[in-house]
């Protein structure tokens, strides 16, 4: 190494000097065994992360996006841009670090090939497409500090932002990315305009800051009630809008989910709960509605319930409840109806009548490039639905893999 950089004199950022490539910097930049072993390492990072190019920018520019520092935490935890000390002592540390960040790798390490390395499978970062031209445009180390504070401020850091769907893993207490969510767009989802544009409406002003309700979707099974809102986190990405599938057994968690998300003021959460019922007066019942009401602690002004559910009324009524006495059965009832009184917009969702049905087909195939004749499209539409469940966009889906599987 021609070079020492002391990562231990950062004042935000000193948390690098642990990292298991970067800590090498700090040793004898003469000690060839030492390069070796970087210049080793700082290779495994490329093909296990994908990266190209000059590696050591790269890779720190790996770790500014994907591991915590004081910076992005500040900035997610509050929802705002750093205060004017915190922001010059990061413009300080990245001037100490501007020769990592903008010389070539050989000038540390003695290794060419690390000054344009290509590895064998390159892998997608959404900072490659925002990030990159910002990092090569800058000018010094203050404009490349304040293309990381624009990248922190739109995507946060980390998992949240390399994901826009979450689950909450339970043994860690955190939300965890989900890698392969199948994206869907609003613009795909056939038919509902009024359900879509409630929907969108609602959840336009949440991201916008504004009052905005708890969502339930209720009606016919595979009406799209699921598709569409899960499409919100594409229509609504680029504002900041997260999405966190929470299942039934994870309800009696939601303070605890909900004072984590909390802690993310930057963005936006809808805690998704997918196809809700409940049995009389259940725990989880009854987690819900203190969720939405705020219990011991409120409902986080970034958090808001979108639940989907086959029934209006989300608690079972059972023959014992329609048995009792009428005082005591006027509040089973009440209690019921309770739950779904709570959610502030409910958005009803009919059964397709046939040319709504036929329509989702048509659509459906037209994105394959394939055409039916009106009459082609309704003989075999309707055979389809005559040996199956029903009308529904979940049947015309299923339909439509049937008729590209075998044609």
């Amino acid at each position: 190494m021609s070079q020492n950089v002391k990562l231990s004199t950062l004042l935000v950022l000193n948390t690098l000097d642990q990292d298991p490539i970067l800590s090498f910097l700090e040793w004898d930049a003469d000690d060839v065994e030492v390069q070796a072993e970087c210049a080793a390492r700082l290779i495994r990072a490329a093909e296990t992360r994908g990266l190209s190019g000059n590696l050591l920018p790269q890779y720190l520019l790996h770790v500014f996006t994907h591991e915590a520092n004081l910076v992005s935490e500040t900035m997610e935890r509050t929802g705002l841009p750093p205060g004017s000390s915190l922001r010059q002592a990061f413009y300080q540390d990245i001037e100490r670090l501007y020769p990592l960040l903008t010389q070539p790798t050989s000038s540390f390490l003695g290794a060419p090939l690390l000054d344009h390395y290509e590895p064998t499978q390159n892998v997608y970062d959404k900072s490659e497409d925002f990030l990159l031209p910002w990092i090569e445009a800058a000018q010094s180390p203050i404009d490349y500090a304040e293309a990381l504070l624009t990248y922190y401020a739109r995507y946060g850091y980390g998992e949240l932002a390399g994901h826009v769907v979450f689950h909450w893993d339970d043994k860690a207490n955190k939300i965890r990315g989900i890698a392969h969510f199948e994206r869907t767009q609003m613009k795909n989802l056939i038919g509902y305009e009024h359900q879509k544009e409630q929907l969108l409406q609602n959840t336009r002003a949440f991201v916008q800051g504004k009052p905005a309700n708890h969502v339930l979707l209720v009606g016919a099974r595979g009406t799209g009630k699921s598709s569409a809102v899960k499409a919100l986190v594409s229509e609504y990405e680029e504002s900041g809008l997260r999405l966190v599938q929470v299942t039934k057994e994870q309800l009696r968690k939601l303070p605890e989910i909900m004072t984590a998300l909390r802690n993310y003021a930057g963005r936006k959460f809808i805690l998704f709960l997918d196809d809700i019922s409940f049995e009389d007066s259940d725990a989880e019942f009854k987690a819900v509605k203190s969720a939405i009401e705020g219990g011991v602690s409120s409902c986080p002004p970034n958090v808001r319930l979108y639940a989907t559910s086959n029934r209006r009324h989300l608690v079972r009524e059972t023959w014992r409840d329609r048995e009792q006495e009428e005082l005591y059965r006027d509040d089973s009832i009440n209690e019921t109806i309770s739950l779904s009184d709570r959610f502030g917009l409910v958005i009803h969702y009919h059964t397709p009548d046939q040319d709504e049905y036929l329509a989702i087909i048509d659509h459906m195939l037209s994105q394959k490039g394939i055409h039916l004749s009106p009459e082609e499209l309704r003989i075999a539409g309707l055979r389809w639905e005559m040996t199956h469940s029903g009308r529904s966009g979940r049947t015309a889906q299923q339909f439509v893999a049937h008729y590209l599987g075998i044609h």
